[in-house]
């Protein structure tokens, strides 16, 4: 009968839990975005993988809580990144363009994990 213990936990303790991974990944996303913003200061798509991989594992944990709102945030922030990045990418044909396109969604990039990083540093959720 010892062993009959249930690890409960409310719903904001889990959110406060989340609250150093979601930093870990909106940090390592900032660090990307701004690297995506400033040209010749890429540093590489490790980091953002990285990030990927731990919204993904984690993303369960956060179900129920203002938490999950904040890893699908960054999860479609990405998503949606790399399909404009791909769809842009005939524009380099042209070079100016393509360097437009690009900086764009790069700043459209950046826009979404700061905008993420102020609402989770105030513990409010973001609407999707």
């Amino acid at each position: 009968m010892a062993d009959d213990f249930t690890d409960v936990q409310t719903k904001d303790q889990r959110a406060e839990d989340l609250k150093a991974i979601g930093w870990v990944s909106y940090l390592l996303h900032l660090i990307v975005a701004v690297g995506a913003v400033i040209p010749g200061a890429q540093p590489g798509a490790a980091l953002l993988l990285i990030a990927l991989v731990i919204d993904l594992v984690k993303k369960s944990d956060a179900e129920g809580t203002w938490q999950a709102s904040h890893f699908s945030w960054r999860l479609r922030t990405v998503i949606w990144a790399g399909v404009l990045y791909v769809l842009t990418a005939p524009l380099w044909i042209l070079i100016l363009p393509g360097w437009i396109a690009w900086g764009l969604i790069s700043l459209w990039f950046l826009y979404r994990i700061v905008r993420g990083m102020v609402a989770m540093n105030k513990g409010l959720a973001l609407e999707m």
